[in-house]
Order: C-alpha cells, then sequence, then structure tokens
C-alpha cells in the first residue's frame, strides 16, 4: 500500500506526517531516518486502526490536491509516496532453528517483555528492510 507523506524540515529536524492517518507522525534528525520511521509509524497505526476496524482508504496526488486543507498541510513541505506493508492477519508457521539459537532468541524476548513470535517477527521486519 502506498501512502502519501509530508515532510517539513523545522530546526535541523524532519517531521513526517500522513494526510490519511490523523494522528500518525514522527520526527528525525535526517531525512533518511525521517522515512524509515515514517514506515515504521505508519505500519503500526495503521495495525491499531485495522484492529479497530477502522481503516481509511489511501488516496491518490490527484486525489489530495482536490483537498483544500491538504493543500494548506502541504505548502512548504517535500511529499513523498511512501510504500507501506499492510499488516495481514496472524498466521501460525513451523520453522526449524537451531537450539543455542532458540534459546538465545527466547532470552532476548523475555528481556525485551517480547514473545517468541514477536521478537522473530520484528527481526525478520529489520532484515527485509535492509533488504
Amino acid at each position: 500500500m502506498q501512502l502519501v507523506a509530508l515532510i517539513h524540515e523545522e530546526a535541523g529536524r524532519f517531521g513526517v506526517s500522513f494526510p490519511d492517518l490523523p494522528g500518525c507522525t514522527t520526527v528525525a534528525p535526517d531525512l533518511d531516518t525521517a522515512v524509515a520511521k515514517a514506515r515504521e509509524a505508519a505500519a503500526f497505526h495503521i495495525e491499531g486502526l485495522l484492529e479497530d476496524g477502522s481503516m481509511p482508504e489511501a488516496r491518490s496526488l490527484t486525489e489530495l490536491r482536490a483537498d483544500l486543507a491538504f493543500v494548506e498541510d502541504a505548502h512548504g513541505a517535500l511529499v513523498a509516496a511512501i510504500e507501506i506493508d499492510k499488516p495481514g492477519r496472524r498466521v501460525r508457521v513451523n520453522v526449524m532453528l537451531d537450539e543455542a539459537t532458540l534459546r538465545r532468541v527466547d532470552r532476548a524476548a523475555a528481556a525485551q517483555g517480547e514473545t517468541r513470535s514477536g521478537f522473530l517477527e520484528k527481526a525478520a521486519k529489520v532484515r527485509l528492510a535492509s533488504a
């Protein structure tokens, strides 16, 4: 899913907001980090919206251009299209891991207050983001 993001620079920091995700914002010290954090923030926000059953449709640039509020918010902003993986339903999988690696995963997950599945999912997302 592709979302339009507005990136504003102020006092050497970059703030990102999404016209189609009111309340979803993030801030970063540089542009590349801002885009990466924007992907994470939007994915997290969308996950919550889907749980609540209230996910709005993403609008195209043409549709947004007709929205006066968007035009005002976009003034002076860098407009970017950011690709977001829309979360799907949870699926049970069976994987094989070396038992020593599994113990390390379990210890790390426990130390972070996460489940094994949550830890592995986050690790996979980090690896996929850098691929």
